[in-house]
């Protein structure tokens, strides 16, 4: 039996997943997870506001969904600013959800290899989704024929 915090024996609970070093090395303390906890905060607010936004304008005010093909969208990315709202949308929404779904992994994934190759998997698949996005966005062209 270890004794606890208040002085009282008991069992001894060691800190869940508390990582391996070497006796002796420094510790190197990041403060990533905080981080991590901010964006998923402001990019929740700024998603909340892009999102329904999005939906508001091409629902209520654009006349509807049925009125969205390629001359809708053409005529919509002809502005930067519709380019650029988009774009911001694209890239939160994807940091989010990976952000998130990286916790998830932590969480959930017991072996450190499994935990590894997920979220290389994850982080492979938001690179990919992001710079197709965003390629899409930059080199879209309203006079294909």
């Amino acid at each position: 039996m270890a004794t606890t915090i208040d002085g009282a024996a008991g069992p001894a609970i060691e800190a869940p997943r508390s990582p391996r070093r070497r006796p002796g090395s420094p510790k190197a303390r990041t403060n990533f997870e905080l981080y991590a906890w901010l964006f998923m905060r402001i990019s929740g607010i700024l998603l909340l506001f892009l999102v329904l936004g999005h939906l508001f304008i091409m629902n209520i005010l654009d006349g509807g969904v049925q009125r969205v093909g390629f001359g809708f969208v053409a005529g919509r990315w002809a502005s930067p600013f519709w380019r650029t709202w988009d774009l911001l949308m694209l890239v939160l929404a994807e940091l989010h959800g990976t952000n998130g779904l990286r916790t998830v992994i932590n969480d959930y994934a017991e072996r450190p290899q499994s935990r590894f190759w997920l979220k290389m998997l994850l982080y492979v698949s938001a690179t990919l989704v992001i710079t197709l996005g965003s390629l899409v966005i930059f080199t879209f062209d309203p006079n294909i024929s």
